[in-house]
């Protein structure tokens, strides 16, 4: 029987630094892992922790010439060599190393290399998780390892997730990306019952394993939350769970129920404060449905003037600032100490101009006041609403136009009693009857119509005056102009609608036309002939705009306006995911069945995306979606524009009178007198008003119109 033979070891020798040198037959060539300084900085640290390989250098007779190369440990070579370098090591420093006399140098370095396994990211996370039981601080684990302390602290929350997913995840029966996913909540407990949940599932994408996780919770995003306060919530004993992974938006509030009650206590807080200031009535909520205020009545305060010392601390500001961008107005880019500056004044400035409203005792009275919180999670107070019930009663008086003896002048049958000359000389000049002043009137109201015809400037002065009455005025019927624009409301239907853009759009243009607007209902028409023609093409647009009503209803079908609504779209080119809407499991993709939802996703991701997520559970099916049609523009039948055929376009011509001159449909008589002539300035003609005057003029019609 043939003894087998016992290995032999290499020889380890300890070789002074300045008897190494590289070898070429290296095979690692490409540089990957750790760089060569923090190699450096980990031997100072912790010295040299494993030997070198290299072999002797033969002379021609093939005798040792004390000199070795290294064809395996080149990276640690360098690291020494950087050390020597910067004089933080001899050049005669020993060195442990390996002494190989067989086989090939590019055997030792490839197998080196090759047979070294890389340590598996769970001992990672555990060695790190030990180190911090041993005391070390984040900090300090991060400085050892040349990381930053946000790894340190990943690394900790894998090592803390429950063991039996570190088994699954040692047996690769998950992924690493899956394991970061159920980080989100530390409750072993519900960890495991969630993968034990997943193993049913025909995906387990690591963005179900956090919906899962945090479902009940609040987003750290949310209005509610910024309306309290993370810090106080969590003070309050609230716990918050962070995602260290992915981004967050703050992470999730746990504790839902605590996160209500301290809303509804810092709005009823609130509350009092408006309700102190003496309002009949204040109504609180979260959120109240879009278009609550239809049918009331507004009354704006106002604003309180600055005071002689306010006003010059004001003036002293605005002549720093335009002091300032004076000096650099010729400059690319401004120092940081000046634009830091611009920036503090702006605050102050807008301080000064953020006056407090006051309303008049018999105004406070009469309106109240609703409070809530808008979409950014500030406090939203809306002052001022009269509701129509206390509405104060006009007494009407008597004119006494009409004698009480006049009901008889008229005849049952239409006709008019005829009166003698006895008559009349016995009882004087008695008024006209009601049939005849019908008639009359009925005349002159053909010949009115007639001449509102022919001058197309004054049509649209009156249209634009009864429409403004019926939209900013209640109970106001100064004009024998029977157009009235209705407002549609919204109900509470539509959840979320108040804080969209346009919805914010519209409630401040009207607000800003609102304060602008004369009080009396009787002062309009004489206000709106002074407005400049931007001022009132823009006001006449906002009208009109507060007057379309293309929702489809259920209960009252009305195809052609709908179809009138798609031809108006496509003339404004109205794009709905331009102005914001976005499909997201409230507003459209948790409300439809999954096939709808694969449609939306496949129109605009393709099939393979589709492919990806037509095997989840609805709620699964839901997130992912909503994940997929971000930013991709997509849009619902009912909020796409359709395009309009070329043919069947509509042409908007605008007629341009900045000339003063006829248009092609107003007849030139010649017998308008201009200003410039001596005459009175016709409603046509340009009339710019005074600089201070806040109503007309360009610029407040572009701001209102925008």
């Amino acid at each position: 029987m043939t003894k087998q033979q016992k290995i032999t070891l290499s020889a380890s020798r300890d070789i002074p630094f300045n008897k190494l040198m590289l070898s070429q037959s290296n095979v690692r060539h490409v540089k990957a892992g750790v760089s060569i300084e923090e190699l450096a900085e980990d031997i100072a640290r912790r010295t040299l922790l494993s030997s070198i390989t290299v072999r002797p250098v033969l002379d021609d007779s093939g005798a040792e010439t004390g000199m070795y190369t290294i064809p395996a440990g080149g990276r640690r070579f360098r690291a020494l060599e950087l050390l020597v370098k910067q004089k933080r090591m001899n050049k005669t420093a020993l060195v442990p190393c390996i002494v190989r006399t067989d086989g090939l140098a590019e055997e030792d370095s490839l197998a080196e290399n090759v047979q070294r396994a890389p340590l598996h990211p769970l001992d990672q996370f555990r060695a790190f998780q030990s180190m911090r039981d041993k005391g070390r601080t984040e900090e300090e684990i991060a400085a050892a390892f040349f990381v930053s302390a946000s790894v340190v602290k990943q690394r900790l929350k894998l090592a803390a997730v429950a063991p039996s997913l570190h088994d699954a995840y040692a047996e690769e029966e998950m992924t690493l990306d899956q394991l970061m996913a159920f980080t989100v909540n530390p409750d072993h407990a519900l960890q495991v019952q969630v993968w034990e949940a997943l193993q049913r599932h025909y995906s387990r994408q690591p963005y179900e394993i956090r919906r899962m996780l945090t479902e009940g919770a609040v987003r750290a995003s949310d209005k509610r939350a910024h309306f309290v306060g993370l810090d106080d919530y969590v003070e309050a004993g609230g716990e918050i769970l962070r995602d260290l992974f992915q981004q967050d938006d703050g992470g999730w509030l746990q504790d839902a129920a605590l996160l209500d009650v301290m809303v509804h206590e810092k709005l009823a807080e609130e509350a009092e404060g408006v309700r102190a200031e003496g309002w009949k009535w204040v109504e609180v909520d979260t959120e109240f449905p879009y278009g609550h205020t239809f049918g009331m009545r507004r009354i704006h305060g106002e604003a309180e003037p600055m005071s002689d010392e306010e006003a010059a601390s004001y003036q002293a500001l605005k002549a720093e600032y335009d002091a300032l961008e004076a000096e650099h107005a010729e400059a690319d880019e401004l120092p940081d100490e000046v634009d830091a500056r611009l920036g503090e004044i702006e605050e102050a400035m807008e301080a000064f101009e953020a006056r407090p409203i006051r309303f008049e005792v018999d105004d406070l009275a009469l309106a109240g006041a609703f409070v809530s919180i808008d979409s950014s999670g500030r406090l939203r107070v809306e002052r001022g609403y009269v509701r129509p019930e206390d509405e104060p009663v006009e007494e009407v008086e008597d004119t006494g136009d009409v004698a009480p003896e006049a009901a008889s002048v008229e005849d049952s049958d239409d006709t008019v009693t005829s009166t003698t000359d006895d008559e009349e000389e016995d009882d004087g000049l008695k008024p006209l009857s009601d049939r005849l002043v019908m008639e009359l009137t009925a005349h002159r109201t053909l010949a009115l119509r007639n001449a509102l015809a022919q001058d197309p400037q004054v049509a649209f002065l009156a249209a634009l005056h009864a429409m403004v009455l019926r939209l900013f005025y209640r109970y106001a019927v100064d004009s024998c102009v029977e157009i009235e624009p209705r407002n549609a409301g919204f109900g509470s239907q539509v959840p979320g609608l108040g804080d969209t853009g346009y919805a914010q759009a519209i409630d401040q243009r009207h607000e800003t036309w609102a304060r602008n607007l004369p009080k009396a209902p009787e002062e309009l028409w004489e206000a709106l002939t002074e407005f400049d023609s931007c001022s009132r093409e823009a006001l006449f647009a906002h009208c009109v705009a507060m007057s379309v009503n293309a929702v489809h209803d259920p209960y009252q079908r009305r195809p052609r306006a709908i179809a009138h609504a798609d031809v108006l779209a496509g003339t404004v080119r109205l794009d709905m995911a331009k102005a914001g809407w976005t499909a997201t499991g409230d507003s459209y993709l948790g409300r439809v069945t999954k096939a709808r939802i694969l449609e939306a996703v496949r129109d605009a991701k393709g099939e393979d995306a589709t492919d990806r997520i037509a095997g989840l559970k609805k709620a699964e099916m839901v997130t992912a979606a909503e994940d997929l049609l971000v930013g991709t523009g997509w849009l619902p039948d009912p909020l796409r524009t359709p395009p309009l055929p070329e043919e069947d376009a509509p042409e908007i011509k605008l007629i341009d009178d900045a000339d003063g001159g006829p248009s092609d449909h107003e007849p030139d008589t010649g017998e308008a007198q201009s200003a410039e002539d001596g005459g009175e300035p016709a409603i046509g003609d340009s009339d710019p008003m005074e600089d201070d005057d806040p109503v007309a003029g360009y610029a407040f019609a572009k701001t209102a119109a925008e």
